[in-house]
């Protein structure tokens, strides 16, 4: 009699087939939609906030402050009376030249890539980082009269990272795509 012994957890999982598509995430198809017009309203978001701080549109940033104008759009933020309670030295410190070129590469990159379905964990991680980043700089968010622990800011990072978990980039956008990519399916932390 020979003794039979239950296979490992590796030959398991190999022979488990991988979650490769949205559609293997979300079965629901109405909810895969919903899904997409919520990416497109979110990159919106951050696509907005490039182009309006870029250009001065004169929603939240007038004429004079755009950027091409010579406006300063990271130290705005981060030096005006909106930057309060603990972190604020740290985030005053921060606010340069620099920092303008990197959040508004940012915003137009979050913004693109969640739109276009592209890249969408990167795009969760930066998004949220950022998101995170201007949280702690209004905190604490109370003083201001909202929610002092989740406002908008906590909200776009779920989103974000919802996106990035739901291939949600594949309904509606370029997501299938971009994941056959060699450069992708090679480094999946691209998708």
């Amino acid at each position: 009699m020979t003794a039979t012994t239950a296979p490992s957890a590796a030959a398991t999982a190999a022979a488990a087939p991988a979650i490769r598509t949205q559609q293997d995430v979300i079965l629901s198809a109405p909810v895969r939609r919903t899904l997409a017009v919520l990416r497109y309203a979110t990159g919106f978001i951050f696509l907005w906030a490039f182009l309006d701080k870029t250009f001065g549109l004169g929603f939240s940033t007038p004429s004079e402050n755009a950027w091409i104008n010579g406006g300063k759009p990271s130290q705005g933020f981060l030096n005006s009376p909106m930057v309060i309670g603990p972190f604020k030295d740290l985030f005053n410190g921060m606010a340069s030249s620099a920092t303008d070129v990197l959040f508004m590469l940012g915003m137009l990159g979050i913004g693109l890539a969640v739109m276009l379905g592209i890249g969408t964990r990167v795009a969760a991680i930066a998004g949220s980082l950022i998101m995170a980043m201007m949280w702690l700089a209004e905190w604490p968010i109370g003083a201001a009269g909202s929610n002092p622990v989740v406002d908008y800011h906590v909200i776009y990072a779920i989103a974000l990272i919802l996106f990035a978990f739901s291939y949600a980039g594949e309904t509606w956008g370029l997501g299938k795509w971009w994941s056959n990519l060699p450069i992708v399916r090679n480094n999946q932390w691209l998708r």
